[in-house]
């Protein structure tokens, strides 16, 4: 598709800069987890706090974001979310417990919230081409993810404080882009209900999804949260290593990710996935070597980047039709399942360094299990099939007898 056919370029790449801004300001936080835990004088578990009061705010606010995006429009919201973010991040640089680094990490979160159930939507309501711009949405991601270690190692080692300033500023710049450049869809819709967003989740095929989503973005942050503290590095080679780490997911959205789903479909990609995360798992817990985990966790960021590439396609293809409803529900899950990751790792921790990875193996297995047996239901409601849907009679039917697929249906 030629791009010049997208009327409204300027304000996606407008929303699309804000998003790689604010997942750089999470990523900021990686290489610097360590010198805040030894100049505060707190343990593992607590350090991993600023992962797990951030993550579970930012998914509990999914849902109150998504009713305000319905009330108020999007672009009020979403500039809301920008402000909340650049005021928290500003003031966590001048902090001096974990306890107030941690709340302002919750109210970081909250921001980032009411950025995250609107962006997509807005996206998806002001491009032509959907996959197009998902694809956009997630390069940034991706991008924003190698970035932010960078920033926060470099900055680092000044002072743990100078990445948090710096995010605050990065985002009062997004807020400038965002007031200038965002424009509200012009299709206004009416407001969501809580009953729509949890309506959705009595759907077979987006449960399956969501139970899948929550085992993978439970060890993704097993990844991003717990191995800065695994891998003992200093500042600048921490955020490097996690830069190698982004660049990874990043390969994997734009190089990988698309491609192999026009090949053997988005839900088989994301089982390749989640089934390389896998072994990821296992080569960090059994890693003799600190060259051998950094080889680890950028394989990592490679198997990431490929499921992120289609999850939240999936998410929107086979969720509710109001897109709002879709993505405010799978963000629930995704954030959710997410959010005590970073802590129950930094508490298994104290009995042994591998034992975060272990579990996260045992996490993901279950999720692995559950697309083995559901694989062809978000298949079938996605207009695809599963290899081994061909020797499956039960799958046959459920493909046979679906409606018309979701997938297609924008």
């Amino acid at each position: 598709m030629d791009r010049r056919s997208e009327p409204n370029r300027s304000a996606i790449y407008a929303t699309t800069l804000v998003a790689f801004l604010a997942i750089a300001g999470i990523a900021v936080v990686d290489p610097i987890l360590p010198a805040i835990g030894e100049e505060i004088g707190v343990s593992a578990w607590q350090v991993e706090l600023l992962f797990t009061a951030y993550i579970a705010v930012m998914a509990l606010g999914m849902i109150p974001a998504t009713l305000a995006s319905g009330r108020f429009g999007f672009k009020p919201v979403l500039i809301t979310g920008v402000s909340v973010v650049g005021v928290a991040a500003i003031l966590a640089s001048f902090s001096d417990t974990i306890v107030q680094l941690s709340v302002l990490r919750g109210v970081w979160g909250l921001g980032n919230a009411m950025f995250f159930a609107t962006a997509m939507v807005v996206l998806v309501n002001l491009a032509v081409d959907r996959e197009w711009v998902v694809g956009l949405f997630e390069t940034a991601l991706g991008l924003g993810f190698a970035v932010g270690p960078l920033i926060g190692g470099l900055l680092g080692e000044v002072s743990w404080r100078l990445p948090f300033f710096v995010c605050g500023v990065f985002m009062v710049l997004a807020l400038g882009v965002a007031s200038r450049k965002l424009r509200e869809p012009a299709n206004r819709q009416p407001p969501v209900r809580v009953g729509q967003i949890f309506a959705t989740f009595r759907r077979p095929a987006f449960i399956a999804l969501c139970a899948v989503t929550a085992a993978y973005n439970f060890v993704f942050f097993v990844v991003l949260g717990y191995t800065p503290l695994f891998l003992k590095l200093d500042i600048i080679p921490l955020g490097l290593a996690f830069t190698g780490w982004g660049l990874g997911l990043a390969a994997g959205i734009l190089v990988i990710g698309h491609r192999l789903a026009h090949r053997i479909g988005a839900v088989q990609t994301v089982g390749v996935a989640i089934a390389g995360l896998l072994v990821c798992m296992v080569l960090f817990a059994t890693s003799t070597s600190t060259a051998e985990s950094l080889v680890v966790l950028v394989l990592a960021g490679l198997c990431m980047g490929m499921a992120n590439a289609n999850l939240t396609d999936l998410a929107l293809g086979l969720g509710s039709s109001d897109r709002r409803v879709a993505t405010g529900a799978f963000n629930l899950v995704r954030w959710g399942a997410a959010a005590p990751a970073p802590i129950i790792s930094g508490k298994l921790a104290e009995h042994s360094l591998a034992l975060p990875f272990w579990v996260g193996f045992g996490v993901l297995g279950v999720g692995v299990l559950v697309y083995l047996a559901f694989a062809h239901v978000m298949a079938a409601g996605y207009g695809e099939r599963v290899l081994w849907s061909r020797w499956n009679r039960a799958a046959a039917s459920v493909e046979n007898t679906a409606e018309e697929p979701v997938g297609e249906a924008y």
